[in-house]
């Protein structure tokens, strides 16, 4: 088989979009991923295109949620004592993005490639046959005191000025768009552009069928490096084997880091574990995908069931799941919407890709423009998918992307 025009590293959600993007362009891709389609973040996720989530979770408002959220072990946010001394450098890293100026630029660049995002999802849905997965139900972020909503508005004040649509409510007007929520929610905000997929597994997978079918191919590979060699790139596997591609993409998610490592860059990628539980579909009249902020977690309805999950521990690739996690989630759905069945649920825990300042890391390697990375989008990787694949595109093509990449630049760090 001749070498392809470009190898893809990683069949999630951001990898199979950028390779029917550079298909559709011409080029010839074939995608490798160490396990197959949808087999991490793009399988577990809560299923929304966040448009509206303009807000890097390295913000000034964290700074004061945060100490009081790690002294709880369920709690939003933890890192496990096995974990700390390794995160300490990402976690500085973190720590210096929550500053005012640098929060401006990262909402800045956030806004553009999720305008972007938006922009080019229901084509790509169009063009993918998977538009008919597409929902426009929004989110309902509630508050459980007026203390909890005013620390929110500085959010929807900057929401405003980049033209994002809400409305706040009270508990009744609240109750009119999703009953049976518990009475100590007593205000909300609704966000009617907040889109979300069918189930985001299945979407997934419908991106792979749709990329074979139109003459891509995907292979098993966990590759470990990747080498610049003449006019190519080669890239080697775990167990030796070796593809070679006029170009790469590294899409690989929380594992990108490591494959990047080998070109001589060290990109702070780290690993926000995230859990939930998946409930029979007839466990909650469930109408729009609700927002427990001060609690880290979403209910999300998908096909497959109700979701319930969210919540970030930061413990890296290596520590066994902890599941009690997706069980504290779980009661706090139970005892916040009363009339859900928390029966029969099935648990996961699922790796997210995040860098210190909330932005992804989209551009060429330092080494050579061969080589482009498309990974770190956190909690975004869905809603960032047709938006980061147009841009990969124009990189492989030579073609200028639409938004300012500088503030992706993957040697920002």
């Amino acid at each position: 088989m001749a070498s392809p025009d470009v190898l893809v590293i990683g069949a999630g959600v951001v990898g199979l979009s950028a390779a029917i993007a550079a298909q559709a362009r011409g080029l010839s891709v074939i995608v490798v991923d160490r396990q197959g389609p949808a087999a991490g973040a793009s399988a577990g996720n809560a299923g929304a295109f966040a448009f509206t989530d303009i807000l890097p979770l390295a913000s000034p408002g964290i700074l004061w949620k945060a100490p009081k959220w790690l002294m709880d072990p369920l709690g939003p946010l933890s890192v496990p004592p096995a974990y700390a001394l390794k995160i300490a450098p990402w976690m500085l890293r973190f720590w210096r993005a929550c500053a005012a100026s640098r929060v401006e630029h990262s909402t800045a660049a956030q806004t553009a490639i999720m305008d972007l995002s938006r922009a080019e999802l229901e084509p790509f849905l169009r063009k993918t046959g998977t538009i008919s997965m597409l929902r426009k139900e929004g989110n309902l972020q509630v508050y459980e005191s007026e203390a909890e909503f005013e620390a929110s508005l500085a959010g929807w004040k900057a929401r405003t000025r980049h033209g994002i649509e809400f409305r706040h409510l009270n508990a009744e007007q609240m109750a009119e768009i999703q009953p049976g929520i518990a009475p100590r929610f007593i205000s909300g905000t609704f966000t009617p552009g907040w889109y979300s997929i069918a189930d985001p597994e299945l979407y997934t997978l419908a991106l792979a069928e749709h990329f074979r079918a139109t003459g891509g191919t995907i292979e098993k590979l966990d590759v470990t490096s990747l080498r610049i060699e003449g006019e190519g790139v080669e890239a080697t596997g775990l167990d030796g084997r070796k593809l070679r591609a006029a170009k790469a993409v590294v899409a690989a998610g929380a594992f990108s880091h490591r494959i990047a490592r080998s070109l001589g860059e060290k990109i702070p990628l780290e690993t926000e574990r995230g859990y939930n539980t998946t409930l029979p579909g007839a466990a909650f009249d469930l109408r729009t995908q609700i927002t427990f902020g001060g609690h880290g977690f979403v209910v999300t309805r998908l096909t497959s069931g109700i979701r319930v999950g969210g919540a970030v521990e930061l413990g890296g690739l290596e520590l066994p799941a902890n599941f009690a996690r997706s069980e504290a989630l779980l009661n706090k759905a139970k005892a916040f919407l009363p009339g859900l069945k928390s029966d029969g649920g099935r648990q996961w825990m699922g790796f997210r890709p995040s860098l210190p300042d909330s932005l992804p890391a989209i551009g060429h390697a330092r080494q050579s423009d061969r080589v482009v990375y498309a990974f770190g989008h956190g909690h975004l990787g869905l809603t960032q998918s047709a938006g980061t694949s147009r841009i990969v595109a124009d990189l492989l093509t030579g073609q200028k992307p639409p938004v300012d990449l500088a503030p992706f630049s993957p040697q920002r760090f």
